[in-house]
């Protein structure tokens, strides 16, 4: 199965950071936001990706141009105008990088990759800019189950304030960032078949809006709930927040090995 990666927006409320590269490419630990989530995608076993680009898609592309590079140590010849490569260390990825358009929305985008998916029963769709430990298996196993077009994960994000009991003028509890507030939000995780792109009219389409409706309406969208942990990046506090839990060494969402 393929995963497609949606990762042409402008990504303005992050925009110290997207100024030069778009968000996909704003790094955690190092690595690319991008980079964590194809991870999340290969430790379930799907590394056929392809990558919708539109804002600074160049920036995506000489990534993968140059990924060997990235991974590994170099030794640079200049006087025999040489270059040796150590210890290369690559992904069993196979990356499809896609122009989008720059002005496209994501219903947009999801359409003009459909080509890319000819004769594929399904395929995994998210955003280039959140991570979470999602069961990207267990996702795919109650799409396929339940047999209806579209499948989204959804989770409920921690409050971004503690909560208080209060009692008369005395506080009797407190809990810092209580686990959301029994809400459920689109993860942005989903599983699709391919036939979704008859709800996309075109360019303009955002995915979230009138196709999900659509589907919602004709008893076509699944759900898998996820209950453990997601996070968007898309404030400069987003990523602050994501770069101490991998620091840290406890990033939730780092499911693989190495």
């Amino acid at each position: 199965m393929k995963a497609v990666i949606l990762a042409g927006g402008l990504g303005t409320r992050l925009s110290e950071e997207t100024t030069v590269r778009p968000k996909p490419m704003v790094e955690i630990g190092g690595r690319p936001i991008l980079w964590h989530i194809m991870k999340i995608y290969s430790a379930h076993g799907i590394n056929d990706f392809i990558v919708c680009l539109g804002y600074r898609g160049n920036v995506i592309k000489e990534y993968f141009k140059n990924y060997f590079m990235y991974m590994s140590d170099v030794t640079f010849d200049l006087r025999e105008n040489r270059v040796e490569i150590h210890n290369a260390r690559a992904e069993p990825w196979r990356v499809t990088l896609v122009d989008t358009g720059e002005a496209s929305m994501t219903g947009g985008r999801i359409k003009r990759v459909l080509p890319y998916l000819r004769g594929d029963d399904a395929f995994c769709l998210t955003y280039g800019d959140g991570v979470g430990n999602i069961d990207i298996t267990a996702t795919i196993a109650l799409h396929k189950r339940e047999g209806r077009l579209a499948t989204m994960t959804a989770t409920q994000p921690a409050g971004r304030f503690g909560a208080l009991r209060i009692e008369g003028n005395q506080v009797k509890a407190f809990k810092e960032k209580i686990h959301g507030d029994g809400g459920w939000i689109n993860g942005g995780f989903f599983v699709l078949s391919p036939q979704i792109g008859e709800y996309i009219d075109g360019d303009s389409t955002v995915w979230e809006d009138a196709p999900i409706e659509r589907l919602v309406a004709d008893d076509q969208m699944s759900v898998y709930q996820h209950n453990g942990f997601w996070h968007p990046m898309d404030t400069i506090r987003d990523r602050a927040h994501l770069e101490g839990l991998w620091a840290s060494g406890k990033a939730p969402w780092r499911i693989w090995e190495c």
